[in-house]
């Protein structure tokens, strides 16, 4: 798995860089090795943005938040990121059982 952080009209710093692979750890699990990470870290005056793409399996999955403060969007958005990836998990499951439960029964084709 690749991730990317990149900051628009800020600087990534270290610390903001590591914060966010720490908090993406959490979701690691529901991530696979040919998976892309990519998040963009925004500054809209009052509000701090912070957006994720995850691109997996030729489809992409995009997650935003907006906290009070930069690590407050990462945390939000770490949590959306985690709900949208058990979503298409389960959905990706529930379409291999589908089509298992065709090919057994024959109807398929």
């Amino acid at each position: 798995m690749r991730i990317e952080v990149h900051g628009h009209g800020l600087e990534v710093t270290a610390a903001l860089h590591d914060y966010v692979e720490t908090r993406v750890k959490r979701v690691h699990r529901y991530l696979e090795a040919s998976d892309d990470l990519r998040v963009q870290l925004r500054l809209d005056k009052p509000r701090h943005c912070a957006e994720a793409t995850v691109t997996r399996h030729g489809r992409t999955l995009h997650v935003d938040a907006v906290g009070d403060d930069m690590y407050a969007a990462i945390d939000l958005l770490t949590d959306k990121l985690e709900r949208a990836l058990v979503k298409a998990k389960e959905k990706e499951v529930d379409q291999v059982r589908r089509n298992e439960g065709l090919a057994r029964s024959g109807e398929f084709g």
